[in-house]
Formats: C-alpha cells, sequence, structure tokens
C-alpha cells in the first residue's frame, strides 16, 4: 500500500487478483471501517481498479 496525503489524499493497494478485492471488500472489519469513514470523515471518495502492466524505478 502506497499512501500520500497533502489537500487530497490518495491511497493506493495492490492485490494479487480480482477476487482477493471482492474477498477483502466482503471483510467485517472492512465493512465497518467504510461506514465510520461515510460517517466521520468523508464526504466524498473514489475507487478505480487497475491493473498494472509494468513498474520500474530509479534511486539514487
Amino acid at each position: 500500500m502506497d499512501s500520500a496525503k497533502n489537500e487530497v489524499g490518495i491511497t493506493v493497494s495492490y492485490w494479487e487478483s480480482l477476487e482477493a478485492i471482492k474477498n477483502w471488500k466482503q471483510q467485517t472489519d472492512h465493512i465497518l471501517a467504510q461506514q465510520k469513514g461515510i460517517k466521520d470523515w468523508y464526504n466524498w471518495y473514489n475507487v478505480r481498479i487497475c491493473k498494472v502492466e509494468r513498474e520500474y524505478e530509479f534511486n539514487k
């Protein structure tokens, strides 16, 4: 998971499969956290499910 926040926050999580995402979304802890977030913290959020085709980095 990668996360960053300034004026806008973004969190990117990585999953092995669409099935793994589906299973996570059905976990009770996740559902309760999502409900609390909607009630107490967020006015809006957006979810994108994307496939990483390639990754590389440079680090000096």
